[in-house]
């Protein structure tokens, strides 16, 4: 009886100080509408440094942008990477006669301290790249 106490106590101190050292982080996944497209250029912002000219597109391995057919599609690629969805909103753009609609959403996940949780943006990568002399081709 004793051990399963013991047992027992050790499992409830693990998972206490476990949880304890993650913290939980934010990103924000926006899509806008293409021209003439019924797909979306999905931009994401979870606190990097940006420019004003830069687009924070996510980039596959190979430096190419990784096309989303629509949030959910996008929602759905975050989801395999542990990114969970918190909430959501739409902004409509009006631009002349026309509107746009830009979709917001909110995810989250949670991470241990020191990992490295961004997702690597057109930007990131050619700063990468960069950094050991090769520049994409694009």
């Amino acid at each position: 009886m004793r051990k399963a106490l013991l047992f027992l106590a050790i499992v409830v101190c693990g998972t206490v100080f476990a949880q304890q050292a993650q913290s939980k982080v934010y990103c924000e996944i926006v899509g806008t509408s293409k021209m003439f497209s019924k797909k979306l250029t999905i931009e994401v912002d979870f606190g990097q440094e940006s420019t004003l000219f830069s687009r924070e597109t996510l980039v596959d391995e190979n430096g190419k942008p990784i096309v989303f057919n629509s949030m959910v599609d996008a929602m759905n690629y975050m989801g395999t990477l542990g990114w969970e969805f918190e909430q959501a909103y739409v902004v409509t753009v009006e631009s002349g006669s026309s509107a746009t609609n830009v979709y917001h959403w909110l995810l989250s996940r949670y991470v241990s301290q020191g990992e490295d949780f961004s997702l690597t943006t057109r930007s990131q990568y050619r700063k990468d790249a960069k950094g050991q002399d090769t520049i994409p081709a694009e």
